[in-house]
């Protein structure tokens, strides 16, 4: 219900702002690129988000199918069985989706998107199939949902790359291209926990469990031994390392289904053809969902309301008597529930635009690390299974998504103002 409310908010935001436009400030092209954003998005929805995914959908769904026919999946479930349940108490003991839960947030944390989705859909399928209310988002699937949109990674190397390419105002690079990493993990974390946190609340779950506790705190643990080590490497160090453990694991999960399937006796092909078959219609059917979600993003955005949103937030800090520099990368924040690319042309703008090492330059990488692309993921993940009642998953996702932006504001005035 939100999510339509939202949707149907972006067009008569749009049309009121493109109106604005037209009659106070003579902006007459106005229509004109609202119109052309729909057709350009309608085209992204279907040649670079759908048919692109439909060949690494088609892969990954074999490669997981192998996996289940070797056990690895239900090995898997059984390590993090006791974590998983405490989160997602309606899903059996032992099920084969912990597994797939566990594979797609592990990809997610190593940046390995490509990956990720295929592993997130086919989640997404078995919790559906223990879903009672076909059209309404299960509890499971809102939790699923919310720590996606959390965007937890350990080492956003697309913003580190982007932040020693990019120049500022004067041609200067970034004089550490890697002074972003350990702000982007700490709010990514943050976000991550606010969204186990609101759900959670929402749930009734008990968080202070032992077992929960446990795990998120080891999970920490992990992370600041990671932060411990990888601070000491200059940007291509960084990379390097990044590159080779992200791959060398991507490989080497691929490589135990087929060595384990293979020693059960299963006819590993088949067993991937089996699984592959699907790919396609999958990508096919959240074709509608994509373009729905795009448009209306799209719309919004080539009718100007986004600029007239950051002067009037910018004139309200100022007559607060408020510091308002860090408005100045505003845009990239705001981008990010909507779109991932949006967001990232953003933080590249406000790069060029103020410098790679100015405030409003690092905190623009910091806003890009900090979340994922809320409406985008629930476009892509309610769509594939038809989920038409989403409950409070945006609501919980853009909630994950304020406490990644504050805790990124704030941690920018601590180490860069």
């Amino acid at each position: 219900m939100v999510l339509n409310y939202i949707w149907i908010a972006f067009f008569i935001v749009a049309f009121v702002v493109a109106i604005i436009q037209a009659v106070f400030m003579g902006d007459t092209e106005v229509f004109k690129r609202i119109i052309d954003s729909t057709f350009e998005m309608s085209k992204m929805a279907v040649m670079d988000i759908a048919l692109p995914l439909a060949g690494v959908m088609t892969l990954w769904l074999g490669i997981m199918n192998i996996g289940e026919k070797a056990g690895a999946i239900n090995f898997m479930a059984r390590i993090v069985g006791p974590f998983f349940a405490k989160l997602f108490p309606s899903i059996p003991k032992n099920h084969e989706v912990h597994g797939q839960l566990l594979m797609n947030f592990s990809a997610n944390m190593l940046g390995l998107d490509n990956a990720a989705t295929p592993m997130g859909l086919k989640a997404m399928q078995s919790l559906q199939t223990l879903n009672p209310k076909k059209d309404t988002a299960s509890d499971a699937q809102i939790m699923f949902l919310a720590l996606n949109t959390s965007g937890l990674t350990i080492i956003p190397v697309s913003v580190l790359a982007m932040r020693a390419t990019v120049t500022g105002p004067m041609g200067e690079h970034a004089a550490s291209p890697t002074d972003v990493f350990i702000p982007i993990l700490i709010a990514t974390t943050i976000s991550t926990l606010t969204a186990i946190l609101f759900v959670g609340i929402k749930q009734k779950l008990n968080l202070l469990n032992k077992t929960v506790v446990g795990w998120i705190g080891g999970i920490i643990a992990a992370l600041g031994l990671i932060v411990w080590g990888m601070s000491s490497l200059d940007k291509a160090e960084m990379e390097l390392v990044s590159n080779i453990a992200s791959n060398l694991i991507l490989l080497a999960i691929i490589v135990t289904f087929i060595t384990g399937a293979a020693i059960k006796k299963v006819n590993v092909y088949d067993a991937f053809i089996d699984g592959a078959k699907d790919g396609f219609s999958v990508s096919i059917k959240i074709i509608p969902f994509m373009i729905g979600i795009l448009v209306g993003i799209g719309v919004f955005r080539a009718s100007g309301a986004m600029d007239l949103l950051m002067d009037g937030i910018k004139g309200l800090v100022g007559w607060l008597g408020y510091d308002s520099k860090f408005i100045d990368a505003l845009p990239t924040a705001f981008m990010k529930p909507l779109s991932g690319s949006g967001a990232k042309a953003m933080m590249v703008e406000t790069m060029h635009t103020f410098g790679p090492d100015s405030f409003a330059g690092r905190l623009s990488c910091i806003f890009q690390g900090a979340a994922d692309t809320t409406f985008y993921i629930i476009a892509l993940y309610f769509g594939l299974v038809g989920i038409k009642k989403t409950r409070y998953a945006v609501v919980a996702g853009l909630t994950a998504d304020l406490a990644g932006v504050i805790a990124a504001i704030a941690i920018a005035y601590l180490l860069f103002a």
